[in-house]
C-alpha cells in the first residue's frame, strides 16, 4: 500500500500467517489473527487499505479455515466452492453499492482508464472495454490462486516443523459439492439472456464461479500424473503452457473439472 520495495510480493503473502495460525492452533486463531491484522492496517494506513485487506485476505482466509477444519482434519470441498462464492458475494455487494453512481461497469471503466494512464499506456475506448469485461474475473482468479498457494505453503511450513494440527490433505483429490456446478450454469443462462451491452455483471459472475472448476481441473492433471515417470518435468511444462496460453487451456481445465465432478472416476495410472 505504501509502494515499498517487494511490497507487491508481501501483499499477496498476507494470508499466509492467517492460514498458519488456523492450521496450527485452530480456526479461532485465524479469526483472531485476521481481526488483529485488520486493526493494525486501519490504524496505520486507513480505510481503503483496510477494506482491500478484508476483501482479499482478512475475511476469506479465516472463513476458509472455519469451513475446512472438521473433526480434526481438513475438508476441502466447501472451501474450494468458497473460492468462487466469496468473490461473487463481493461483486454483488459492490454492484449494489455503486448502483446510484453509474453502476459497476462505469466504475471499473474509470478505474481501468486511470490505471492505464498512470502507467503511460494508451487507453482507447475499445481496449478499456475489453479489459473491463474480464477485470472482475481476473481479480477473483488471482485472489483464489493466492489464497490456495498460501494455504498449501502454510501446510508445508507447519508439517516440516511438526506443528500441523491436522493430517496433510490430498490436494489433488478435491471435489466440489454436488450442487456447485448449478451456479455457473445459472450464471451462463443469465449471461445468454442479457443484452450484449449490459451483461458485464452476469459475465463477471460466470468468470468468478468457474474459477473453482478450473482449480479442480488443475487438481485432475496432478492426479493423472501421479506415479508417472518424469512427473515433475511434465508438471513444469504444464504450468508453463498454462501461463502462456491461459485463454486456451483455461476452458479445457474447466471442462476437466466438470468431468471429474460428475463422473468421479479414479485417475488412470500411467507409467
Amino acid at each position: 500500500m505504501r509502494g515499498l520495495p517487494l511490497g507487491t510480493g508481501l501483499f499477496w503473502l498476507a494470508s499466509f500467517p492467517l492460514f498458519a495460525a488456523g492450521l496450527g492452533f485452530g480456526a479461532a486463531a485465524a479469526v483472531v489473527g485476521g481481526l488483529l491484522a485488520t486493526l493494525l492496517i486501519a490504524l496505520v494506513q486507513g480505510g481503503f487499505a483496510t477494506v482491500t485487506y478484508l476483501v482479499l485476505f482478512g475475511v476469506p482466509a479465516p472463513l476458509l479455515m472455519t469451513t475446512a477444519l472438521r473433526s480434526g482434519r481438513l475438508s476441502l470441498s466447501l472451501p474450494l466452492a468458497l473460492l468462487g462464492l466469496w468473490p461473487l458475494l463481493v461483486l454483488l455487494a459492490t454492484a449494489a453499492f455503486l448502483a446510484d453512481d453509474g453502476g459497476l461497469e462505469a466504475a471499473m471503466r474509470d478505474a481501468m482508464a486511470a490505471s492505464l494512464t498512470r502507467l503511460g499506456v494508451p487507453a482507447p475506448e475499445e481496449f478499456v472495454a475489453a479489459l473491463v469485461r474480464v477485470k472482475a474475473g481476473a481479480i477473483g482468479f488471482w485472489a483464489a490462486v493466492s489464497l490456495l498457494a498460501n494455504a498449501v505453503a502454510a501446510v508445508g511450513f507447519l508439517a516440516k516443523r511438526q506443528l500441523l494440527a491436522v493430517p496433510r490433505p490430498d490436494w489433488a483429490a478435491v471435489r466440489l459439492p454436488g450442487w456447485y456446478p448449478l451456479l455457473p450454469a445459472m450464471a451462463l443462462g443469465l449471461l445468454l439472456a442479457m443484452p450484449a451491452d449490459s451483461d458485464i455483471l452476469a459475465l463477471s459472475a460466470l468468470l468468478l464461479l468457474v474459477v473453482p472448476l478450473f482449480l479442480q481441473g488443475v487438481a485432475g492433471v496432478h492426479t493423472r500424473l501421479r506415479g508417472a515417470r518424469g512427473r515433475r518435468p511434465m508438471l513444469a511444462g504444464f504450468y508453463l503452457l498454462l501461463v502462456l496460453f491461459l485463454q486456451v487451456m483455461g476452458p479445457g481445465l474447466v471442462a476437466l473439472g466438470l468431468y471429474d465432478q460428475f463422473l468421479r472416476r479414479p485417475a488412470p495410472r500411467q507409467s
